[in-house]
């Protein structure tokens, strides 16, 4: 009998899921009908798989549980990508303002950790940066302030590669072309060298 129940509970195994769901706020709201006030919860969720991409979605429903899973399908479909560098943090500093929220990120160093608070903190963690500094000012409202904070990291330009980057790349190619047959090294060159016409006499 234990044979049985071991292999019933591997059939139900929960599957490792793609993104980590935060639930930022629940709120009750109310709608006024003819016959009186529907009563509802908006849900505001925030996903991320801790690797660049994140996302925020709003649901509404008559419960809770209705509303946070139309909140994560939204938030699926509003995912964006983080650049985040070699040392857990953002390229370089931002400042925004968005509607009555003002926010202020910067880089920081190995060790910092995340210095940020409300939904700006759990937006990225969920993200995955690990070392940030910010301030929020104006209002305290979190759905603004996750607004916000999307359209920030969204606004944040890739790290271009340096110059040493560029050296270890083409020392690692010329190691390669050493390694290489003299007839491999030939047809490599031929791809990498772009053509030249022969000009008619």
């Amino acid at each position: 009998m234990a044979k049985k129940n071991s292999a019933r509970g591997s059939r139900y195994e929960k599957e490792p899921k793609e993104f980590e769901e935060e639930v930022l706020q629940i709120d009750r709201v109310t709608r006024v009908v003819k016959g009186g006030r529907r009563l509802r919860f908006r849900c505001l969720v925030a996903i991320g798989d801790k690797k660049g991409r994140v996302g925020i979605g709003i649901g509404k429903s008559s419960e809770v549980v209705g509303g946070i899973k139309k909140a994560i399908t939204r938030a699926k479909k509003a995912l964006i990508n983080v650049p985040i560098t070699d040392t857990d943090t953002i390229p370089h500093e931002i400042k925004i303002k968005h509607k009555a929220a003002r926010l202020f990120i910067m880089p920081a160093s190995p060790g910092t950790g995340v210095i940020a608070g409300g939904a700006l903190r759990k937006i990225l963690n969920l993200a995955g940066v690990k070392n940030v500094l910010s301030k929020s000012y104006g209002t305290n409202n979190k759905v603004v302030t996750a607004q916000a904070s999307i359209i920030a990291l969204q606004k944040l330009r890739p790290v271009r590669k340096s110059k040493k980057d560029n050296e270890q790349k083409r020392e690692s190619a010329e190691k390669e072309m050493e390694n290489k047959t003299p007839i491999e090294a030939k047809k490599s060159q031929e791809k990498t060298e772009p053509r030249v016409k022969e000009e008619k006499n």
